[in-house]
């Protein structure tokens, strides 16, 4: 949306923007003064801090709410004014009057009132230092230039999105990230303006729906993970790690073992975990795996015992991330807490246990939960993310507090009413950690997705995903085995809720690279699987509930086909160097082209399967090669020499 918002005012309409901000704050400025108010900075952009003449600072407050309008109270008698694009002289209108002006009527309508326009005319005669003048140049894409019409800004838009596979046009496998459906219903409420245009610092007499949606939701996920509390603060799984680690950091120190720094962590783990251990001030030692991708136990209690005494946590994901359910995952939460320690349950593969088990039963004592996953969340393209945690009861009084948003008086009785079962609402005592995030429910707006889910799903139907999920998983690795190799699975032969097929041995005996397979999904209108991780040169494949068997077995088609292509080309029928995997993806320019120089047919390139003549997704661009702007940095930034002039 920002993006979207950037291209269709481009450089200049940013600019007249902000042209206008400032004179509406200018204005208001020199009213202030003009009244007798004292205004701190004389350099200002849309904000101002008002220490009202007289020094009464509440009965400007009490004067604004009277208006609809909230004014920041700093708390030592200031007050404090920010403008934006929506402000208008019906606004500016209603601000002198609530600082005492007689002849501003506020009727956020009509003609201009004499004061403003006097003050308009006084502020457009100032110039802006000229140091705070911008001079180079910025947003000359012509793209900027050329969507600012409505019309063209929609073609731009659904240009953009036909050029994007989503699932619109089929199943997005990436295995550990959970692509599944948003569905429409959950995703309106996003849209009106009661949860959009509510301020994170709204009074909390304006913001009772919310904190009703605050509470069912921190008790559903409390029940659904089986801790005593949820803080929906953080903002993504990853921030959801961080907080979790302070939580333990805090309860250790609070029984003066603030000493212990050390995070276990295994092998097989996301790559997030161990970054956000060191950034809690953690010391991370590794864990081994065993040939099945579970965790080593007796590696995991020989280096438990080494260090019982500083030992803080262990990170452990379940389901693995190698997509099984490792069967001593309650002995090895046994081990830790015997030497000290507690367990982070990383709860990226929490969609495998909803409904089924929970962190709280198995025996961690603090998870994170991704709503962008798990609870329909749209995931990808830089967000939004939601990473909440849950807690066991030891654990509650710690979770993040705010030095802004203090803890609500009606809080507990909102749960109640809620018929909140187990879930204790937020501390924000002197226990609390600081805050995880600048808002004190993160990213609130989409909150509502998340509630929506969980409100038409129920009980039943979210047990009823977590089986599909685990059922349509293993029938695609029962499908596609004979053909690949199933990288790890369970005891009895199973996989949990995604699995890992093993492409390796086909470069040696033909050449292809994992990279080759993913290319050559896209030409039989598929988004590729998660590449190489957790371990290189596999693929997994997570299919979700959301699909059904027919898009199941469309999947596995295509694989299938892309295995017998690399048998073809193990066995000399198709070139080594020149293949369709080789070459892929095709693009229309690629087939349409006079010239063709390939020994197969543009028909294999483009149909290797014959449903695709009827519903075939085009990739935009031919093959990019992916690692090379990683290893071949260009350095953008001015050179010393131009620093030193």
């Amino acid at each position: 949306m920002a993006g979207m918002y950037g291209v269709y005012h481009g450089a200049d309409g940013l600019r007249a923007i902000a042209e206008r901000v400032r004179l509406w704050t200018q204005a208001l400025r020199a009213g202030l003064i003009e009244l007798g108010h004292k205004v701190a900075g004389d350099l200002v952009f849309d904000t101002l801090r008002v220490r009202p003449a007289g020094g009464d600072a509440e009965s400007v407050l009490e004067a604004a709410r009277a208006r609809e309008i909230n004014l920041r109270d700093f708390g030592d008698g200031t007050v404090g004014v920010t403008l934006d694009e929506t402000t208008d002289v019906g606004l500016v209108g209603d601000l002198l009057a609530v600082f005492g002006a007689d002849n501003a009527a506020g009727t956020r309508a009509g003609k201009p009132e004499p004061l403003i326009v006097d003050l308009l005319a006084q502020v457009q005669k100032e110039d802006i230092p000229s140091a705070f003048v911008r001079t180079s140049a910025f947003m000359e894409h012509p793209i900027f230039r050329s969507c600012q019409s409505e019309t063209e800004m929609l073609r731009h838009i659904f240009r953009l999105q036909g050029r994007d596979l989503s699932l619109v046009h089929a199943t997005i496998p990436l295995g550990s990230c959970t692509m599944k459906l948003n569905g429409t219903s959950e995703m309106l409420p996003v849209t009106w303006p009661e949860f959009a245009e509510m301020h994170p610092f709204a009074p909390a007499e304006q913001t009772e729906g919310y904190r009703e949606l605050f509470g069912q939701l921190e008790t559903w996920l409390a029940e659904i993970t089986g801790f005593a509390a949820v803080s929906l603060q953080p903002n993504a799984g990853s921030q959801g790690e961080f907080a979790g680690l302070m939580v333990i950091r805090a309860h250790h120190e609070a029984r003066g073992e603030g000493g212990r720094d050390v995070c276990l962590i295994p092998a097989s783990a996301h790559g997030t975990n161990p970054a956000s251990a060191v950034i809690a001030g953690m010391r991370v030692v590794v864990v081994k795996c065993d040939e099945q991708g579970n965790i080593d136990i007796d590696d995991l209690r020989a280096k438990a015992g080494k260090h019982s005494d500083k030992l803080a946590a262990l990170m452990v994901t379940y389901p693995s991330t190698h997509g099984v359910f490792e069967e001593a995952i309650t002995e090895v939460c046994k081990i830790v807490h015997e030497s000290g320690g507690q367990v982070y349950m990383d709860g990226a593969n929490m969609n495998a246990q909803v409904g089924l088990t929970n962190p709280g039963r198995i025996g961690a004592d603090v998870c994170h939960l991704n709503l962008h996953k798990t609870f329909c969340i749209p995931h990808g393209g830089g967000g939004p993310g939601i990473g909440p945690i849950g807690v066991a009861q030891h654990l509650a009084p710690y979770l993040p507090g705010h030095p802004v948003v203090r803890p609500f008086d009606n809080l507990q009785t909102m749960h109640n009413s809620a018929n909140a079962q187990g879930s204790q609402s937020l501390g924000w005592g002197s226990s609390a950690i600081g805050a995880i995030s600048a808002a004190p429910w993160g990213s609130a707006s989409i909150l509502p997705i998340s509630w929506v889910y969980i409100a038409l799903m129920g009980a039943g139907g979210l047990t009823r995903a977590t089986e599909v999920a685990i059922l349509s998983a293993n029938y695609m690795a029962a499908r596609l085995k004979g053909h690949y190799d199933i990288l790890y699975v369970g005891e009895h032969g199973t996989v949990a809720h995604e699995f890992i097929i093993d492409c390796r041995g086909f470069e040696k005996r033909a050449g292809v690279k994992v990279e080759d397979i993913t290319k050559r999904l896209m030409d039989y209108s598929f988004h590729a699987p998660t590449m190489s991780f957790p371990v290189p040169g596999t693929l997994m494949i997570e299919p979700t509930e959301s699909e059904p068997l027919q898009e199941l077995d469309r999947l596995c088609d295509a694989l299938i086909a892309i295995r017998c292509e690399i048998r073809e080309i193990e066995e000399g029928t198709l070139d080594r160097d020149d293949n369709p995997l080789k070459n892929a993806p095709h693009t229309t320019e690629m087939i349409a082209t006079d010239a063709w120089g390939h020994p197969y047919t543009r028909e294999r390139a483009a149909y290797p399967i014959a449903g695709l003549r009827q519903d075939k997704f085009w990739p935009a661009c031919a093959r990019v090669d992916n690692p090379y702007g990683d290893r071949n940095l260009v350095c953008s930034c001015p050179g010393i020499e131009e620093f030193a002039s």
